[in-house]
């Protein structure tokens, strides 16, 4: 039997390009995985890898995934439980704070502690204001060893679109940063679980080594 990696489909965006984004990763990096874009928690229960997309914000996209009768307990069950390795990308990745703070303060996962918040940025050295949503291409800094982010410490650029940003109450949770008028969380985790506030599928070949490094993550 193929090894599956389910790719939680609960209404938010972006999940044809993340599909075909791991698609790719599995074939090149010849892992032998099935990307199943799924909504029934019995899929999630038998994967060997878990991803968490979002895109819109936060109340919305904790709203889609609690809906799904059962996603919610199965999602504790692999991850936390079991130990499945799991990726939440951007608001994917938010989710997993305790609260979010965006149009007034919503519940979270929980299995990061922390906050989501506005980006507040300072202004750029030049003295202009920086926009929100941050989008675009940020060098990424690397602020802890971890195998999802080897070959990354020379600071590569990935692709950003977020209005919003998680803090974390544990400095040891903030695997990654980027600058933009201040730090942001780029990369956060513990055991099993890693988010990124960036796009993999978004960022071209370091993006994609992203994923089949994820494909392979041991925990």
């Amino acid at each position: 039997m193929a090894k599956t990696v389910a790719l939680i489909d609960y209404g938010s965006g972006n999940l044809r390009s993340a599909e075909k984004a791991l698609a790719r990763a599995a074939a090149d990096s010849e892992t032998g995985h099935d990307i199943v874009v799924t909504s029934d928690p019995a899929h999630v229960a038998s994967a060997e890898r878990i991803v968490l997309p979002g895109v819109g914000a936060f109340t919305d996209c904790m709203r889609g995934v609690s809906s799904i009768p059962g996603m919610v307990a199965t999602l504790e069950d692999k991850v936390l439980k079991d130990g499945t390795p799991f990726l939440g990308i951007c608001v994917g990745m938010q989710l997993l704070a305790d609260v979010g703070r965006e149009h007034g303060d919503h519940k979270g996962l929980g299995w990061i502690p922390g906050e989501v918040v506005k980006i507040t940025p300072h202004a750029s050295q030049q003295g202009e204001s920086l926009k929100i949503p941050h989008m675009g291409w940020n060098a990424l800094s690397v602020l802890r060893s971890h195998p999802m982010l080897e070959g990354m410490a020379n600071g590569p650029d990935v692709y950003f679109v977020h209005s919003y940003c998680i803090r974390p109450k544990s400095p040891a949770h903030v695997l990654a940063a980027t600058d933009y008028g201040g730090t942001i969380a780029a990369v956060v985790g513990r055991d099993n679980i890693v988010g990124t506030q960036f796009h993999p599928e978004k960022s071209q070949g370091v993006g994609l080594a992203f994923l089949k490094r994820f494909l392979k993550w041991q925990v």
